[in-house]
C-alpha cells in the first residue's frame, strides 16, 4: 500500500529523528517516501522515545500524509475525500468555520502569529495532530483562517494515520512502524497491520464525538456530546448498533451525513426521526351566527437514532 520498502523506512525514519527540519517536503517527494515520514514520526512515541514535533504546516501535513493509501484502496480513499473528516476545519458551503471564533471568541487574536496552540481547543477533535506540532504551527494555521486561505486549510484533514494509527489505541501509545486495522495482516507492504477491537467499537469514534465537557483547556469548551447520549441514553434503551455500523456500512469510509448535501441529509433525518401526522378538523360554534374552523393535529417523532439530534 504505501510504495517503499521497510530499509528505505528506517532510514528516513533515522534521518528523521536526527535532523527533523533538514527534510525539503517541497522538493518532489514521491507520495510514498511522505507516508514512510508519517509512520515513523507518529511511531516514534513508542518505548518511551521523544516525539518529533512539526515546525511548520508543511511538515504537519507531510507527517500524516495519507495519499499513498489510494494505490491500494481506491474506493476507500475516494468515500473519505467526499466526507466531512476530509475537511475538518471547513464548515457548510466551504467556509472555515474557526474564523468567527479567532476574531470574536473568547480567546481571538489581533493577528495570527499571536496565536498558539491554547488558542485552538477545537484542534483536539477537528486537528488532534496538533498535539505534534510546535506553537509557530498554531500560528501560521491562525494567519491561514483570518486570511481565509482555503487551499492551505483544506489540507489540514483527520487522515488514514489519524485513525489507523494515532486514534486506534487507546492505552498507551500506538505501536512504531504499525498500521492498525480489523485483523492483522503481517505480510502487509510497507509495515505489518495489526488487529485493533477497538476500529468496530464505538469509543473509536467516542474519541471525538465525545462525551464533554472538555474541561482539560484553560478555556473550557463544551460542543459534541454525541458518545455521551450514545451510552446513556440509546444504550440503556435497548439498543444494540454501534456508530460504525450506522455510519460505516459494509466499510463506507464517506460516513455520512454530508451536511453541505441538503437532500441526502433530509432523506437520513426522515429515516432516523419518522414522523406520523393525524389531523381532526371541526367547526366551532359558540352561538348560532359565529362559525370558526379548527383542527387537532397529532404528531408522533419516533428516534431511530443512535444518539441525540442535533450533535457533532
Amino acid at each position: 500500500m504505501l510504495g517503499i520498502n521497510k530499509k528505505s523506512y528506517e532510514r528516513i525514519g533515522d534521518n528523521l529523528m536526527k535532523s527533523p527540519h533538514s527534510l525539503d517536503i517541497h522538493a518532489g517527494w514521491p507520495v510514498g517516501l511522505l507516508t514512510a515520514v508519517s509512520l515513523l514520526f507518529i511511531g516514534s512515541f513508542a518505548h518511551g522515545e521523544t516525539p518529533t514535533q512539526a515546525s511548520s504546516v508543511a511538515e504537519l501535513i507531510a507527517m500524516f500524509d495519507s495519499s499513498s493509501c489510494r494505490e491500494c484502496h481506491e474506493q476507500i480513499y475516494e468515500q473519505w475525500e467526499k466526507s466531512h473528516h476530509a475537511r475538518p476545519l471547513m464548515g457548510m458551503d466551504d467556509w472555515i468555520f474557526m474564523a468567527s471564533y479567532l476574531k470574536r471568541g473568547p480567546l481571538a487574536i489581533r493577528t495570527g502569529e499571536k496565536a498558539t496552540k491554547v488558542n485552538f481547543p477545537c484542534f483536539k477533535c477537528h486537528l488532534p495532530q496538533i498535539k505534534h506540532a510546535t506553537d509557530e504551527v498554531a500560528a501560521e494555521i491562525a494567519d491561514a483562517i483570518l486570511k481565509d486561505d482555503k487551499p492551505t486549510v483544506r489540507k489540514l484533514n483527520i487522515s488514514c494515520l489519524v485513525c489507523h494509527n494515532e486514534k486506534a489505541v487507546v492505552h498507551g501509545r500506538p505501536e512504531r512502524n504499525v498500521v492498525y486495522g480489523n485483523k492483522d495482516i503481517p505480510d502487509h507492504q510497507g509495515y505489518p497491520v495489526k488487529k485493533s477491537p477497538l476500529l468496530k467499537n464505538s469509543l473509536m469514534c467516542g474519541q471525538c464525538h465525545g462525551l464533554g465537557p472538555n474541561l482539560e483547556f484553560e478555556t473550557p469548551v463544551q460542543c459534541a456530546t454525541l458518545y455521551g447520549s450514545h451510552l446513556h441514553a440509546y444504550i440503556p434503551s435497548g439498543g444494540a448498533q454501534t456508530c460504525q455500523g450506522c455510519h460505516m456500512k459494509n466499510a463506507d469510509h464517506y460516513m455520512p451525513p454530508d451536511f453541505n448535501r441538503r437532500d441526502e441529509l433530509s432523506a437520513r433525518l426522515r429515516e432516523s426521526l419518522p414522523m406520523e401526522v393525524q389531523t381532526l378538523a371541526y367547526t366551532f360554534q359558540p352561538v348560532e351566527d359565529k362559525l370558526f374552523p379548527m383542527v387537532v393535529v397529532k404528531t408522533k417523532i419516533t428516534s431511530k437514532a443512535g444518539h441525540r439530534i442535533p450533535d457533532g
